[in-house]
């Protein structure tokens, strides 16, 4: 009897680890709790290389590229995370933090010193109730084609276009769904990237986003308010209003095309009470092509008015710009890029290492994206 006691002992003692062992493999994963939970977590890194065959560092001429500032050089571009609960009925928020070099661009007004390399790109509370969705705090531009938020466009680069608009709002905006295909919105916010307002006027947005068949998807965005006026003018506030409209169409599974067209003006006190306005407009077109599973080809063509000098300060200036991008998705959480643009402007307002004006400007990208 007291062997059998002592050989039940000893077996229970064995098989105690393999019962927590297996305890253990059953239990819940991070992932699986924060599903469970509705709580969403996801993000990117951004790195890559540039190579630009004209001085865009110094600022002695014009550059038309957004983050892509480097004349020869390795970059984290952005680290991104964006944490989220939003529930389809009741309330919820997002978090969405950048980190990098892209962050010292993106920065809401104070900015701060030096122009940190972190930047919460979005910070907000949201209801949502039957067709109606309202959210406040700081969130993501309407307008344009591209977004911050790198693993969602298809080139390395940024456009002229993405440029030439804001990145984010601080204020609150509604969201009405009068179907599966029509919403309408409409907000109040502070301005083109204002954490807090520069003045007392505020900016007022309206837009609509129409699905009206499966593979078209249309945008129309617009924005009016009292901003600071652009170079080259004074640091006085005028009306600023900007009309944006994009599309995009997949014509097959594997291929998609798209279309935006922007047109921003501002009124700007000249004295007396007298005002003046300055414009730019643009338009671009987007194509993207899957080859294979793995491989995928994107291209870019734009056109960029600056008549008035407002966006980079030389009057009378038009730039083209062609951007060539392929990415080989080696497997579902990393994708490589490598990309060829050109920049082609009216005038000499590019400069060369040694100082000389010339009119066009010649970029290649290597990038890594990176997903979880």
């Amino acid at each position: 009897m007291k062997k059998l006691l002592i050989a039940s002992a000893v077996s229970a003692a064995l098989a105690a680890p393999t019962v927590a062992l297996a305890q253990a493999a059953r239990a819940p994963t991070l992932g699986q709790v924060l599903d469970a939970s509705g709580i969403s977590v996801n993000g990117y890194i951004d790195a890559g290389y540039s190579h630009a065959d004209r001085n865009i560092e110094t600022g002695t001429g014009v550059s038309t590229r957004v983050f892509d500032s480097q004349n020869n050089s390795f970059a984290l571009h952005q680290f991104g995370l964006s944490v989220s609960k939003l529930p389809k009925e009741g309330f919820g928020g997002l978090v969405n933090v950048t980190v990098g070099s892209d962050a010292q661009v993106i920065h809401s007004f104070p900015e701060g010193a030096g122009g940190s390399m972190f930047d919460v790109t979005q910070a907000y509370a949201q209801y949502s109730g039957g067709p109606l969705t309202l959210i406040a705090g700081k969130f993501a531009t309407l307008q344009g084609t591209e977004v911050i938020w790198s693993p969602s466009n298809a080139n390395v680069s940024r456009s002229i276009l993405f440029g030439a608009i804001p990145f984010t709002h601080t204020g609150v905006r509604a969201t009405w769904a009068l179907s599966d295909t029509v919403s309408l919105i409409a907000g109040v916010n502070n301005g083109w990237d204002q954490l807090t307002d520069r003045n007392r006027d505020k900016t007022v947005e309206l837009g609509a986003t129409l699905n009206p068949i499966k593979p078209l998807n249309i945008a129309i965005s617009g924005y009016s308010g009292k901003e600071p006026a652009p170079l080259p003018t004074s640091a006085s506030s005028g009306t600023r209003t900007s009309i944006n409209a994009t599309g995009s169409y997949s014509i097959t599974d594997a291929i998609s095309v798209g279309a935006e067209v922007l047109s921003v003006s501002q009124d700007v006190p000249v004295g007396g009470g007298a005002t003046t306005s300055v414009k730019y407009t643009g338009v671009a077109g987007y194509g993207s092509y899957t080859f294979t599973r793995k491989l995928r080809g994107a291209l870019r063509v734009e056109n960029f008015d600056d008549k008035d000098g407002a966006k980079f300060g030389v009057a009378g200036t038009k730039y083209r710009e062609v951007t060539a991008t392929g990415a080989y998705l080696a497997a579902d959480n990393f994708e490589a890029r490598a990309e060829l643009r050109r920049d082609q402007a009216s005038n000499q307002v590019f400069r060369d290492y040694q100082g000389a004006p010339s009119k066009t400007l010649m970029t290649i990208a290597l990038q890594g994206l990176y997903k979880f």
